[in-house]
C-alpha cells in the first residue's frame, strides 16, 4: 500500500491534530514535523512516531520522502511556509485563513499558480454534519431561495488571553470570522458583494490585549441576499464551551435554525461545573481521533490520493480573506466596502 509522506510545519494545537491523522490513516505516514521551537518538534515528533524533526523549514521541504505539508502555523504567518511549499512542489494542506494582508495574498497567489501543486485551506466547518444537511436540502430546492442569514460564531475570553500567546497578531475575524464567512459562501454558493461593519474595543484594550473585542457585519451577497455576522472573544469563561454558535437561513419556502452551541444529547454534572462534552468538533473515539474538524484533514489525504476536487480550495481562501480584509476596512472608516477579488 502506497502512502503519501506528510511533513507538519507548526507544532501547536492544530499541529498536533495533522500529525496525529498522518500518523494513523492508511494512506499517509508522517515523516517529520518542523518548529522554530526544538523542543516542540522534537516532542511531536516522538508523539507521533515520526522519523526526524527539523527546526529549519528548507531542509525540511528539501526531504524527498515528504510529498505533503499540513501548515499550522498562527495566522498571520502563513505566507512565508505556503509560498515554500509551493516551491519545493509540496502539496499544501494549510489552516485557515489563507493570508491576513492584501500583500501576503498576492504573493501566495503568484507562487500557487506557478507552482503546479494542490492546495487545500481547512474550513472544517464544511464537514460539520448540520451544515451539510442543510447545505444538501437548499441545494435540492427545500426551503426555496434564500432570502437572509444569520451568523453568530463568538469564542470565550480565554481565547485571546490565556489560549493565544499572539492574539494581538491576529483579530476574531481571522480566527472565527473567517470560517463564518466561508460557512455562508458554503451554504448559499453565491459571494459576497459589499459589507457594512463596526467594531467595538473595550474588555481586552483594558486586559492588556490591544485588540477589538468585537466585529458586527451585514454582508450584502449576490442575488440579494443578506447575512448579518457577529465574532467576539470576550464570552465569559464561565460559558459551557469555547464556542458560541447560533445560525438562521431564511429562505422563500421554509427556515433552518441551529443552536450548536448547547448539544443536549449530553450533559456532564461535575461537583464544580456542568458543561456539554464534545461530540462533534473534534473528540476521541476508540482512541482515534474523530469529529468534523478532523475529518476535513482525512478528506484532503483522500482527494489527494485520489485526484478528486477538494472541497474547499485556494480561491476559496483567497475569496474569505478578500472579505474579511473588507470587512476591517469597513469598520475602521464605518462605512460601506465593496469586496474588491481582483486587487
Amino acid at each position: 500500500m502506497e502512502k503519501i509522506g506528510f511533513g507538519v510545519i507548526g507544532a501547536g494545537i492544530w499541529g498536533n491534530s495533522h500529525a496525529w491523522i498522518y500518523s494513523t490513516e492508511p494512506y499517509s505516514e508522517l515523516i517529520a514535523v518542523c518548529d522554530k521551537v526544538e523542543e516542540k518538534a522534537k516532542a511531536l515528533a516522538e508523539k507521533y512516531h515520526a522519523r526526524r524533526w527539523y527546526t529549519d523549514l528548507e531542509k525540511m521541504l528539501k526531504d524527498p520522502e515528504i510529498q505533503a505539508v499540513g501548515i499550522a502555523t498562527p495566522d498571520f504567518a502563513h505566507q512565508e511556509p505556503f509560498i515554500a511549499a509551493c516551491q519545493a512542489g509540496k502539496h499544501i494542506l494549510l489552516e485557515k485563513p489563507l493570508a491576513t494582508t492584501h500583500e501576503d495574498l498576492k504573493l501566495m497567489k503568484t507562487a500557487y499558480e506557478k507552482s503546479g501543486v494542490r492546495a487545500m485551506v481547512d474550513f472544517h466547518a464544511r464537514w460539520n454534519p448540520p451544515l451539510v444537511v442543510a447545505k444538501n436540502n437548499i441545494d435540492q430546492g427545500t426551503i426555496g431561495e434564500i432570502i437572509s442569514m444569520y451568523y453568530r460564531l463568538n469564542d470565550t475570553i480565554y481565547v485571546p488571553t490565556q489560549m493565544l500567546s499572539w492574539a494581538e497578531k491576529s483579530s476574531i475575524l481571522w480566527f472565527l470570522g473567517s470560517h463564518t464567512v466561508d460557512t455562508l459562501r458554503f451554504l448559499s454558493g453565491k459571494e459576497v458583494k459589499r459589507v457594512y461593519s463596526v467594531s467595538r474595543s473595550e474588555v481586552l484594550v483594558k486586559l492588556g490585549v490591544n485588540i477589538p473585542d468585537i466585529y458586527q457585519s451585514v454582508l450584502e451577497m449576490e442575488d440579494g441576499i443578506i447575512a448579518s455576522i457577529e465574532n467576539n472573544w470576550i464570552v465569559p469563561n464561565s460559558h459551557p464551551n469555547w464556542n458560541d454558535i447560533k445560525l438562521n437561513i431564511l429562505g422563500s419556502k421554509g427556515m433552518f435554525n441551529m443552536d450548536l452551541t448547547n448539544n443536549q444529547a449530553i450533559e456532564r454534572y461535575l461537583p464544580e461545573k456542568s458543561d456539554h462534552p464534545d461530540i462533534l468538533v473534534m473528540p476521541t473515539i476508540h482512541g482515534k481521533p474523530s469529529g468534523f474538524a478532523h475529518e476535513s484533514i482525512r478528506d484532503f489525504i483522500h482527494r489527494l490520493r485520489t485526484g478528486e476536487k477538494f472541497i474547499v480550495d485556494f480561491e476559496d481562501g483567497y475569496r474569505v480573506s478578500k472579505v474579511i480584509l473588507a470587512i476591517m476596512e469597513s469598520a475602521k472608516i464605518r462605512m460601506p466596502v465593496e469586496v474588491n477579488y481582483n486587487s
